[in-house]
């Protein structure tokens, strides 16, 4: 439409419509262009989409996307960033800065390897830590750990998808990692998921619990769960009561940020209704985005 599409290699991961709601939505279980953009704030959003496709499957009729609008690594707030970037090898997940007070910076979960984008990410302060919340994101863990002089951190229970690990979080119990930052074992979307908390203002969800934009709530993707439903139930029901977070900024699925009194109250209910739920066959289709 208008000088772009989406090309078939478009898994409907959901990625795109984050960035760009109203310019891309979902059509027969794929991205699909609505409308071209009205003005620049717009075209800053769809290039937004594009760059962080893990597919590449938003592109002009002609030629290639302007490579000087890629707006990542793009602040959300004044304390973190998103990094875009997208990999197909963590299944398009998001991928985060958090931003220190000394002026370091801790990376969420990875993006696709890229050294240019690697050299943008500590432009103003140098990387400390990767911190991978499962296994499932573990991909191009090390390579950005080894490039930034950073220590990989993953959990007991997923150390076999990043044996070499600098920092392995063990147990259940909650531990601080650095000054504000405290990693929360959550077994249940796999056996070694975590989130890790920040300030009592970011919380690093990564596939445990996302914010649908279908249903406007916090949800958790029950059609993926690999380890366990019931697992994930008691990890929610000993956890909700220490977490005190605004945003929510998971792997998959939107993000979201409400008063932190509004957002304790959301995850008290999720932690009700994930409590009903059943283990069911994986399908990717019956997330509710």
């Amino acid at each position: 439409m208008d000088g772009w599409y989406v090309d078939d290699r478009c898994t409907n991961c959901d990625v795109a419509r984050q960035f760009a709601p109203g310019l891309i939505g979902e059509v027969d279980g794929r991205s699909r262009i609505l409308r071209p953009p009205a003005d620049e704030a717009e075209n800053r959003r769809l290039h937004a989409a594009v760059f962080a496709c893990p597919t590449r499957s938003i592109r002009p009729l002609t030629g290639r996307p302007d490579q000087a609008l890629d707006p990542f690594p793009l602040a959300l707030d004044d304390g973190v960033l998103i990094c875009g970037h997208n990999s197909t090898h963590t299944a398009g997940a998001n991928s985060y800065l958090l931003l220190r007070p000394s002026g370091t910076r801790m990376m969420i979960d990875t993006p696709r390897w890229s050294r240019e984008l690697a050299e943008r990410c500590t432009a103003s302060g140098p990387v400390t830590d990767v911190l991978l919340t499962h296994r499932d994101h573990a991909a191009h863990g090390r390579r950005y750990a080894d490039h930034f002089g950073a220590r990989l951190w993953i959990h007991e229970g997923d150390l076999d998808a990043a044996p070499d690990a600098d920092r392995v979080i063990r147990g259940l119990d909650p531990l601080e990692i650095a000054e504000g930052v405290t990693v929360h074992p959550l077994p249940g979307h796999t056996r070694g998921s975590v989130l890790y908390l920040a300030d009592d203002r970011y919380c690093f969800s990564g596939d445990s619990f996302y914010w649908s934009r279908t249903t406007g709530d916090l949800e958790v993707a029950e059609s993926v769960t690999w380890y366990s439903i019931e697992e994930l139930a008691g990890s929610l029901a000993r956890t909700a009561g220490r977490l005190r977070f605004e945003w929510v900024l998971p792997g998959h699925g939107d993000r979201r940020r409400l008063p932190a009194d509004e957002m304790s109250r959301r995850l008290h209910g999720l932690t009700e209704r994930t409590r009903l739920l059943r283990p069911r066959p994986v399908d990717f289709t019956a997330v509710r985005w």
